[in-house]
C-alpha cells in the first residue's frame, strides 16, 4: 500500500538527494540569459530534458522538483516529462506556491501565495502522477526583521499548505527559508532560524499535519553573503544541527537541505561538514539543490546538443561528489 510515510522514506533513500527544478520562467529565462540562450519555451523544455534523461541520474536522485509547465512537459520523443521519471524510479515533486508578494505594512517581508484552488490542483497533479509537493516560504534578515507577525503568517500559510497535501495522499515538503543574502552574521542566522522552525512547527501541530509523512527543506545556517565573517563548514554543521535539535521534533522523517545562493563547491562541503557530525540524530539528511547542482551543467550546455553530453557529465559529477558528502567522504581536492 503506498502511504505518504512511504513516499517520504523513498525520497529520503541513503546516498540520494532531491534534484530542485522548478524554477519559475522568470527564474530559469535570467539563467539561460546568463549563458546566451534565447529563453523561449522549447529551450526551456530542451534544458530540462537534458537534465531528466542524464544517464544514470537515478544513481543519485530520488525525486525531482518540478514547475507546473514542466510537469506537462515531453521530451523530443514525445514521452510525458513525469514517465520518463517513474520509469527510473524517481518521484515526481511539483511546486505548488505561486511565489512572494509584498507583506503590506512590513517593510522588507514577504508572504507566500497560492493556497487558492490548492486542493484542486493537487488532485490533478496526483493523477498526473505527482507523489509529493513543494511550497517555498522567504524570510528575510534586517535590522528590523522578521517580524513575528510576518514569521505567524507565513507559517501557518505553510501549515494550511501541508495539511491539503496530505489530505490529497501526497508528502509535503515544507521549506521556510532564511535568506542567506544580507550582512546578518552567524549568531544572527541561528537565532532566526530557530525561530522560525520552532513556530512552523506550531503551526503544523496546530493543524494536524501528520510529522511522519512531511519532509522538512531547510537553509544551511550560516552568516550572511556580505557578513565580513564568513562561516566555516565546520561552524555551519555545529550551528545547523543545534539548530534542529532546539527545533525539530523527532517524528519527522528527514531534513533536505536548500544551497540558497552558495556556489556549488561552498554547499557540498557545508554537507559534508553535516554529515561528519550526524550521528546519533533522528532524522535523515540528505540535499535538495537546485544552482547548487544545476549551475556547472548550464555553463557547459549553452544551449548547444554539442555539448550535451558534457553538460550531463557535469551534473553527474556534482551529484556523485554531494552523494559522498553525505557520507562524509568528500574533500575540496576532489573539485
Amino acid at each position: 500500500m503506498e502511504t505518504i510515510q512511504n513516499i517520504a522514506a523513498a525520497l529520503l533513500t541513503e546516498g540520494k538527494g532531491i534534484l530542485a527544478a522548478d524554477q519559475s520562467t522568470g527564474t530559469i529565462s535570467r539563467q539561460l540569459e546568463a549563458i546566451a540562450v534565447d529563453p523561449s519555451a522549447e529551450n526551456r523544455r530542451r534544458y530540462r530534458e537534458l537534465l531528466f534523461t542524464t544517464p544514470d541520474i537515478e544513481k543519485y536522485v530520488s525525486g525531482i522538483i518540478l514547475h507546473d509547465a514542466t510537469i506537462r512537459n515531453i521530451t523530443s520523443d514525445q514521452t510525458a516529462f513525469v514517465d520518463l521519471l517513474l520509469g527510473k524510479g524517481i518521484v515526481p515533486i511539483i511546486k505548488v506556491d505561486k511565489g512572494t508578494i509584498e507583506h503590506h505594512g512590513f517593510p522588507g517581508e514577504v508572504v507566500t501565495q497560492g493556497l487558492d484552488n490548492l486542493s484542486e490542483r493537487m488532485e490533478e497533479y496526483y493523477g498526473m502522477g505527482a507523489r509529493a509537493a513543494k511550497w517555498r516560504a522567504v524570510f528575510n534578515i534586517g535590522e528590523d526583521y522578521p517580524t513575528d507577525a510576518n514569521i505567524e503568517l507565513d507559517c501557518l500559510i505553510l501549515a494550511r499548505y501541508a495539511a491539503i497535501v496530505q489530505a490529497n495522499r501526497m508528502v509535503p515538503i515544507v521549506e521556510p527559508e532564511v535568506i542567506f543574502k544580507g550582512g546578518h552574521d552567524l549568531n544572527r542566522a541561528e537565532e532566526v532560524t530557530t525561530k522560525v522552525q520552532q513556530v512552523l512547527f506550531e503551526k503544523l501541530r496546530t493543524q494536524r499535519v501528520d510529522l511522519t509523512g512531511l519532509i522538512l527543506k531547510s537553509n544551511f545556517v550560516l552568516a550572511g553573503s556580505e557578513c565580513s565573517e564568513q562561516t566555516s563548514p565546520e561552524e555551519v554543521a555545529e550551528t545547523t544541527i543545534r539548530t534542529f535539535k532546539a527545533t525539530v521534533p523527532e517524528e519527522v522523517p528527514g531534513i533536505v537541505f536548500l544551497s540558497g545562493g552558495q556556489t556549488p563547491e561552498r554547499s557540498t562541503a557545508n554537507l559534508n561538514a553535516i554529515s561528519k557530525m550526524k550521528e546519533g540524530l533522528p532524522w535523515k539528511l540528505t540535499f535538495s539543490f537546485s544552482r547548487g547542482l544545476e549551475k556547472p551543467a548550464q555553463e557547459a550546455w549553452r544551449g548547444d546538443d554539442v555539448n550535451k553530453n558534457k553538460a550531463q557529465g557535469e551534473l553527474t559529477e556534482r551529484l556523485r561528489l554531494n552523494s559522498l558528502a553525505l557520507r562524509g567522504e568528500y574533500s575540496a581536492e576532489m573539485e
